[in-house]
C-alpha cells in the first residue's frame, strides 16, 4: 500500500527549480536597464514639455512688458506651471531667455534658448 502511494507523489526536482531561477534572474537583468532607460527618456520628454510651455510663458511676458522675465512667478502668473519632480529656471534680458529644467528623478538637463527655441542637453 505504501508503494502505491509513493509513484503517486509528484513534485520539482532541485534541477529544474534551479533552471527556472536562471531563467527569471536573466529575464530580470535583460529588463531592468531597459526600464530605466524608458524612465530616463520619460523625464527627457517631461523636461522638454515643460520647457516649450515656460516659453510660451516668457512670450507672454514679452509681449505685455518688451522684456523677457528672469522670475518664475512671471511664468506661473501667465498659467505655467511645472511638472512634479522638474525644476525650471528662467533667465531673461531684453534680447532673449535662457529656460533650463532639471529633474530630480533623472540625470541630465534641458536648455530651451530662445527666441525661437532651440533645445541643449547636459547629461
Amino acid at each position: 500500500m505504501l508503494r502505491k502511494l509513493r509513484k503517486k507523489e509528484k513534485g520539482f526536482t532541485l534541477i529544474e527549480l534551479m533552471i527556472v531561477i536562471a531563467i527569471i534572474g536573466i529575464l530580470a537583468a535583460i529588463a531592468i536597464p531597459q526600464f530605466t532607460a524608458y524612465r530616463q527618456r520619460g523625464y527627457n520628454a517631461t523636461m522638454q514639455s515643460d520647457l516649450r510651455n515656460a516659453a510660451t510663458a516668457e512670450e507672454t511676458v514679452y509681449n505685455d512688458s518688451q522684456t523677457y522675465s528672469s522670475s518664475l512667478s512671471d511664468l506661473t502668473s501667465r498659467g505655467f506651471n511645472a511638472s512634479p519632480l522638474v525644476t525650471v529656471t528662467p533667465t531673461g534680458t531684453t534680447a532673449g531667455y535662457t529656460l533650463a529644467a532639471v529633474c530630480s528623478a533623472g540625470i541630465s538637463t534641458w536648455t530651451l534658448t530662445g527666441p525661437g527655441g532651440s533645445f541643449s542637453h547636459t547629461p
